[in-house]
């Protein structure tokens, strides 16, 4: 038997996942969008003004992705690199829109590379939020064969984040691709066992195992939608939410 969702409302600290797609520019569908993410700084700086503490990781794939054409025939290991340096490019792009509407944040990577970013620091990271500081992770985990989902679900758990806030570019989990689908519904709350079990596309299984097993529910929204970020991180009901199955 389900228990209730966790209030959300009691969430103080958020881990942030955001979608490289996302920022690319819509007319090539690669690259940058600076009004993209001009919108988003400002509905992050939104929700720290609230009291937030918010972490960011951000993907790569307006960059580079390691499963793309473009890394046909290539090593994985090495593709895999190259998107991490993707990751710290959307990172420095949203630092740089963040710092410039007063908001206070760090950029860490899990590479090194000290003219660009601090290095991952847990206890370092933790201090900056607890400061008010945004803090993005770059570099997702600095290890190939992983993705940034399962990079945020990590650097969440490292963090003691409250919650992981999935923000994609469709409005939550659906039981069908709304793509292919067109009578595909949407979902507002499922359990992780769920997800797994019905193998459903919201983030890979090593992730959302990860944040079953550190009681870490995730919150599934569309983020280009005006608003949707700091109604999540306000803990509005947007989206879909995946939540632990309690004992009855």
């Amino acid at each position: 038997m389900y228990g209730e969702p966790p209030d959300e409302r009691t969430a103080r600290r958020v881990l942030l996942k955001l979608s490289g797609e996302a920022f690319a520019d819509p007319d090539v569908k690669y690259g940058i969008d600076v009004n993209v993410v001009r919108r988003v700084a400002d509905e992050i700086g939104q929700a720290a003004a609230h009291g937030i503490e918010i972490a960011i990781v951000v993907g790569g794939g307006n960059i580079f992705r390691g499963v793309s054409s473009a890394a046909e025939g290539m090593d994985q290991a090495s593709a895999d690199y190259m998107g991490m340096l993707a990751t710290a490019i959307n990172g420095m792009a949203l630092r740089d829109a963040l710092e410039k509407v007063g908001v206070a944040t760090r950029l860490q990577s899990a590479i090194s590379m000290r003219q660009l970013a601090e290095p991952y620091i847990r206890l370092r990271a933790i201090r900056h939020l607890e400061k008010g500081r945004v803090v993005i992770f770059a570099a997702g985990t600095g290890n190939p064969f992983f993705t940034t989902d399962t990079a945020a679900a990590l650097r969440a758990a490292e963090i003691g984040a409250d919650m992981v806030l999935k923000a994609t570019m469709v409005d939550g989990i659906y039981d069908a691709d709304p793509r292919t689908h067109p009578d595909a519904s949407m979902i507002e709350e499922i359990t992780y066992l769920e997800v797994l079990a019905r193998e459903l596309q919201v983030m890979d299984s090593t992730a959302v195992t990860m944040c079953k097993e550190n009681g870490l529910p995730i919150r599934v929204f569309n983020l280009l939608k005006p608003g949707n970020i700091v109604r999540a991180a306000m803990g509005e009901p947007v989206g879909t939410l995946v939540y632990q199955e309690r004992e009855s």
